[in-house]
Formats: structure tokens, C-alpha cells, sequence
């Protein structure tokens, strides 16, 4: 996932300081089950944090402040939210402290990421994990908030959304499966929906079983470029009968095979219960490339042989509506109908 910058070298500096940092939490103490944190209700306070990317835009703030209002939510904005330190919001520290006063504030009941890009990775090392853990409540984004999402799996042990950024356009199915999750804690089945096409077979937001069958276990995934790139680090949950979701945008096929590679040959995709694969979007080859593969034929050429379940074409990832997934929520996926079924709420 390219966005703004080759996010593969930005975090190569990390290994050394993130080592020094304690492990993260048991196997065992996870799957004792993922602690809940409370729901969203109406009046609540939640806060707005730009832990990677920037938006300076007074306008598209404002825009941010009004969607969170429309929730029905009162909207706080992070001390740092419209600063920027190149193409970050602040400075490391600066966007970890506004990461961590929102988990500190009492008043505060969940935690919106107003936007991705990248940058999440580099303000790990300055997580206060013990103070995170300690105040559970619901963290919102995808893209780059994945290098959180993972994080948070490890050390803090409490579900996350993977959903739409605070800035994102919020459609009704967007809305529908975040409210539905937060707000009243229920247990979807998510299916894609049927496409308006004036066309005998359907061809938008199809799913295609890349090995059939059931499969039930622990929501972990998020964006492939972020995962792959913190395989090696302390940040990772143990992914042991885990179902495991990913997604992308902006990578071409050949980097897409160099990634699943890399998970295969760090032993996550053997771990694996299911896989399901959402959208790849605009992951296409620039300029010619007859003798290439597609990103259909690498998924194929790296799922199939896992002999779990795997689909791939779920609705969530960089598309303009998407499903808000639990991570760390126990779920059953079925790859030949292509659904996703959330087995527990995912707050108390």
C-alpha cells in the first residue's frame, strides 16, 4: 500500500527500540477472550487523533467534526490534530501523546483515527501500553491504523474496529455495520450486497471461494503492507488458529506475491484457521505486463495450498463503503457463500 512515501524503508529503523520493549501478552491470557470495551451511546465523547498522516484543510476538519456530530457523538480534537511535521501530523511523541491522553481522559469513550497515510509504526515505541490496557475503549480506522490494531491485539488484549477513518465518506452501509457494532453490540452476518448492474451475472463485489469451506476463530488482519511490514517486531498478536483478513490498495501484483511470501516464510499463513482476502483496490501492474501474473493468480498460487478456507471480495479495505470488522472478536467465516459471521459482541 503506497501512500505518500515507500512505507517498506521508513520502517526499517524501528527493530532496535521496539526489542527493548516488554512482551506482548500471553497466548493463553488471549484466548481466556478478548476484553470488551463499553459501547457508544448517544452524547458520548469521543476523541479525534491523526496518529500517521496529516489534514491541515480547515474545511475538511470541519467536515470531520460535523460527521462525528451526525453520529449522534461529541467530537474532541487531539491537542496536535491539524499540526504537521512533514508529511505526518506532529512530531513521534507528539502524535503518541495525543494517542495516549485519549486513553487516559475518563470523559473520553472511544478513539477515532481522522485519517491514515502512514506514520502509526513510528509512534509505537511511545505507546503507554500499561495505561492503554487499563482504560479499554473502542480504537476506529483501517489502512495504516492497522500497525495499531495489531499492536493493541498484543499488548492491550481489548477488540478494536477495523472500519472506516473518521474522514472517511461514511455511506449507509458503512454506518449501518458501525452502528450496529459499537452502538448496539450486535453479532452481523456480513455478506456483500447484491450490485445494481443492469447485467445477467453480477461482476461488481462478487466473492470467489479460493478453497471452500467453514472455518471459526480469532479476527486479526487489517492491511497487508502494514502487517508485513511489522512481521518481526513485538507488535504482532500470535495468529494461531486465527482468521486472518487482509486488504490493500495501490500494489502491484509482484508486491502483493512479495508479501504474502513473507508472511508464509514467518510462519503466520501456516497458523492460520481461514483467510479472507477483501478488496485489492487499483492493484494493477504499471505498463505493460503480458507475461505477468494477476493479483487473482498470486492469491490463488498462495492461499489455496494453506488447506483452510479462504475467499476473497468481502467489502471492506479502500473502497468508498465497507464492513467494520471486530479485531479480536471470535467469527466464522463460510468461503463458499462468502460471509463473514461475527460470533460475539464486540463491546459490553
Amino acid at each position: 500500500m503506497r501512500v505518500m512515501l515507500n512505507r517498506r524503508t521508513a520502517l526499517a529503523g524501528l527493530g532496535a527500540t521496539a526489542a527493548a520493549l516488554a512482551l506482548p501478552i500471553s497466548v493463553a491470557a488471549a484466548r481466556r477472550g478478548t476484553v470488551k470495551p463499553p459501547r457508544l451511546r448517544p452524547g458520548d465523547t469521543v476523541g479525534l487523533v491523526e496518529p500517521a498522516g496529516f489534514t491541515d484543510d480547515a474545511f475538511d476538519l470541519a467536515t470531520v467534526m460535523e460527521t462525528v456530530r451526525a453520529m449522534g457523538l461529541v467530537p474532541k480534537p487531539a491537542p496536535h490534530l491539524a499540526q504537521r511535521y512533514g508529511y505526518l501530523a506532529g512530531e513521534d511523541k507528539a502524535r503518541a501523546a495525543d494517542l495516549n491522553a485519549m486513553y487516559r481522559d475518563k470523559d473520553v469513550r472511544a478513539v477515532f483515527a481522522v485519517r491514515g497515510g502512514w506514520g502509526c509504526a513510528r509512534i509505537l515505541p511511545h505507546l503507554d501500553f500499561a495505561a492503554i490496557r487499563a482504560n479499554p475503549k473502542l480504537l476506529i480506522g483501517f489502512s495504516d491504523i492497522t500497525a495499531l490494531h495489531l499492536a493493541f491485539a498484543a499488548r492491550a488484549g481489548f477488540t478494536t474496529i477495523h472500519g472506516p477513518n473518521a474522514a472517511s465518506s461514511w455511506g449507509k452501509l458503512s454506518w449501518d455495520s458501525f452502528r450496529a457494532l459499537t452502538f448496539d453490540g450486535a453479532t452481523p452476518v456480513y455478506a456483500n450486497p447484491e450490485a445494481s448492474e443492469d447485467r445477467l451475472v453480477q461482476r461488481q463485489w462478487r466473492t470467489r471461494a479460493i478453497r471452500p469451506g467453514k472455518a471459526r476463530g480469532r479476527l486479526l488482519g487489517g492491511n497487508l503492507t502494514v502487517l508485513a511490514a511489522l512481521v518481526g517486531t513485538p507488535y504482532l498478536p500470535d495468529f494461531s488458529g486465527a482468521i486472518l483478513f487482509l486488504e490493500d490498495v495501490d500494489e502491484a501484483p509482484y508486491r502483493i506475491d512479495r508479501m504474502l511470501t513473507q508472511l508464509a516464510l514467518a510462519g503466520i499463513l501456516g497458523r492460520v484457521a481461514g483467510l479472507v482476502f477483501g478488496q485489492c483496490t487499483d492493484c494493477r501492474a504499471s505498463g505493460a505486463s503480458y507475461g505477468g501474473f494477476t493479483v487473482n493468480e498470486v492469491l490463488q498460487q498462495h492461499l489455496a495450498p494453506l488447506g483452510v478456507p479462504v475467499f476473497q471480495g468481502a467489502l471492506f479495505g479502500h473502497v468508498a463503503n465497507q464492513f467494520s470488522l471486530p479485531v479480536g472478536c471470535e467469527a466464522e467465516i463460510d468461503a463458499d457463500a462468502g460471509t463473514i459471521r461475527i460470533l460475539e459482541p464486540a463491546v459490553v
